[in-house]
């Protein structure tokens, strides 16, 4: 399969969650969204490391290149991971002290 389908899925994947990001005021809408983009440069991490590993190996077959990408995207998802749970006791802690999740309300937050 071309290279060339898997980037137009991941810029249709990380403009959707840009434009969630931008236009949603729902806080757990917004994590969503940003998970949707971290996914988004995850899956092109992966497709490029399989087009370089594939270029590698016509030429050296015992080459270990192709394996960085899959560790760098195995990092990503743990900070991610570990982003989702900061993020969702931050929406707790908000829902509990506010009774909504919306962001705008942050702003009361600073007074």
């Amino acid at each position: 399969m071309p290279i060339n389908y898997y980037i137009f899925l991941a810029i249709a994947l990380f403009s959707i969650g840009v434009a969630g990001v931008l236009t949603r005021r729902n806080a757990i809408i917004i994590f969503m969204c940003v998970e949707l983009m971290l996914n988004a440069v995850n899956l092109l991490l992966v497709a490029f490391s399989k087009m370089h590993y594939e270029n590698v190996v016509m030429f050296n077959p015992t080459s270990p290149v192709g394996t960085e990408a899959q560790l760098f995207v195995f990092f990503i998802m743990v900070v991610a991971a570990a982003e989702v749970s900061v993020g969702l006791a931050i929406i707790v802690m908000m829902y509990r002290n506010i009774h909504s999740v919306d962001v705008n309300f942050l702003n009361r937050l600073k007074h």
